[in-house]
């Protein structure tokens, strides 16, 4: 059973302690796993930039991979009609 504190929460109603502990510490498992993760792909790039290649352009792909081709084309659009204004190409 879920134990309740003698607190009123925010919204009116009585917090469930335990139930409460258990998603901080569920948050907390993957923050903690989401850092190591982190820490992977940082240890990827390094790898790729030993090996010649460069970091930025390899982030930058990845970006553009997440997306839909259409919205990275309109995109990229956008950007040379931007430049162009400001004389950059």
């Amino acid at each position: 059973m879920v134990e309740e504190l003698g607190e009123v929460g925010r919204g009116g109603g009585h917090v469930a302690a335990d139930e409460l502990r258990l998603l901080i510490e569920r948050a907390e498992r993957l923050e903690e796993e989401k850092k190591g993760i982190a820490d992977d792909i940082k240890d990827v790039m390094a790898e790729a930039k030993s090996r010649g290649y460069d970091p930025k352009a390899i982030r930058k792909i990845l970006q553009i991979r997440k997306k839909k081709p259409d919205e990275h084309r309109e995109e990229q659009s956008i950007l040379e009609v931007y430049m162009q204004a400001l004389g950059m190409i």
